[in-house]
């Protein structure tokens, strides 16, 4: 696979038209092209295969899970004294970093995220390989997963004292914040709402670069899955499959307004799709068009 996406960006595109010096004239075809097979897999999977697609994305939920509690374990044993501001700021690079290894995970274990299906679909909508309605079927099957994946952590946790003292308070302290958006009016409900585009802005920019072609080394992979994850962490954007994370796991412990935690989540979704759907999918899938391209 590596190296069909390795010889990928030095094919012409698709109407043979080349650029001055030999080089195509949409080089991002080899993105587009990769995502495609990307989207044909999907299809055949959240069809014939519903449950094998569904054990995918409840895999990916379970890694989201896992790896947003060890952000706030991290989180809450760096702020237990909170005038010692470098080991706060010590730990919130720690705990951003080491969720960002969730990506990778669902990267190389083929799992299913919702918010870079986002992508993957829209760019298929666009060029017709899906129906709206597969699309969505495909999108709501991954994010049911992801559920599936989340609670099954949540619930595995309230029988451990992980969640607990300082990892419990930081839990408590990031809800209330988001929670508040909801409360906070149309302002509130913007900040939110922004926030999750610029959150799936990162994770499918991340993405971009892994399905390109350009890049062959693993290590480099990592490396921007891990940083793309970082940013969307240390700003405070919003993800939606990681504040059902949150939420989930408060939940069982009964400590969070299921209203306004499903509010937040609906919010930060459909600023999730802009940002990872039409401004990364539509966007680089109409850029990077050549069949209407004429010399």
């Amino acid at each position: 696979m590596n190296e069909q996406l390795n010889q990928m960006p030095n094919q012409e595109d698709g109407s043979g038209k080349s650029a001055p010096g030999g080089q195509p004239l949409f080089p991002g075809r080899a993105f587009i092209s990769t995502v495609l097979d990307v989207v044909e897999s999907k299809k055949t999977m959240s069809g014939d295969l519903t449950g094998k697609y569904l054990q995918r994305a409840t895999a990916a939920g379970l890694f989201i899970g896992i790896f947003f509690t060890a952000y706030f374990v991290i989180m809450g044993q760096a702020g237990q004294n909170p005038d010692n501001h470098s080991l706060v700021l010590a730990g919130k690079v720690l705990a951003a970093t080491t969720f960002g290894w969730a990506l990778v995970l669902i990267y190389y274990t083929n799992s299913e995220l919702l918010t870079s299906n986002m992508m993957v679909v829209t760019i298929g909508a666009y060029h017709k390989r899906l129906g709206w309605l597969t699309s969505l079927r495909i999108l709501g099957l991954c994010f049911l997963g992801n559920l599936v994946g989340l609670l099954i952590v949540s619930v595995i946790l309230r029988f451990s004292s992980i969640v607990s003292g300082p990892t419990l308070d930081q839990m408590l302290t990031a809800a209330a914040t988001k929670t508040g958006y909801v409360s906070g009016g149309p302002m509130g409900f913007a900040d939110l709402f922004v926030r999750g585009i610029l959150c799936n802005f990162c994770i499918n920019v991340a993405m971009l670069m892994v399905y390109n072609g350009k890049l062959s080394n693993d290590f480099t992979k990592c490396t921007i899955m891990i940083v793309s994850v970082f940013v969307f962490s240390f700003c405070g954007f919003e993800h939606s499959v990681a504040d059902s994370a949150l939420f989930l796991t408060l939940g069982v412990f009964g400590q969070v307004n299921a209203w306004k935690a499903i509010l937040v989540v609906i919010v930060a979704m459909l600023g999730n799709y802009v940002g990872g759907g039409i401004l990364i999918g539509l966007n680089f899938a109409t850029m990077n068009d050549e069949r209407h391209f004429k010399a």
